[in-house]
């Protein structure tokens, strides 16, 4: 019995180590190229910038960090998945483009929504005490007075 066993759990490991070499064979979630930046807007202050650059820029800018687990999949997936969202979404460095949900970035920073937890759990630095919301929220009202972004975009205004 025990043998029978041991044979079965050799050939799901077995299994499971040719699924994820298999796996890494699909392209997507491997292109780092990031786009070209083409405008930021016009920070409040340096510290503004500094905490959008630390929590928000990776998957809310053209400068995204490409970390070694991001060219193994399904992480690669994942996290390309995630990128493309928050660029479609809102997009710190093309600030002269449509921005498609600008209206709900205090919402979603007020909730704790963002940055999501999945992200800062592996990023310590750029998770949010209730202080740093507060003033990142500030920031960017005052970043967007005097740099607004342009509304709308996303999927619907492209076509």
């Amino acid at each position: 019995m025990a043998v029978g066993i041991r044979r079965i759990l050799r050939l799901v490991l077995l299994s499971l180590i040719g699924l994820l070499v298999l796996i890494q064979f699909v392209p997507y979630g491997r292109d780092h190229t990031d786009p070209p930046v083409t405008a930021e807007p016009a920070w409040n202050s340096p510290r503004t910038r500094a905490i959008v650059g630390e929590s928000c820029f990776d998957c809310h800018s053209n400068r995204t960090a490409w970390p070694w687990y991001t060219n193994v999949a399904p992480m690669s997936w994942l996290v390309q998945r995630d990128v493309d969202g928050g660029r479609d979404a809102l997009n710190f460095t093309q600030w002269d483009q449509p921005q498609a949900e600008v209206d709900e970035v205090f919402e979603v920073i007020r909730e704790g929504e963002m940055p999501p937890s999945t992200y800062t759990i592996i990023h310590w630095g750029a998770k949010l005490d209730d202080a740093e919301r507060r003033e990142l929220s500030e920031g960017l009202r005052a970043t967007f007075a005097t740099s607004p972004p342009i509304a709308g975009g996303g999927e619907e205004a492209e076509g």
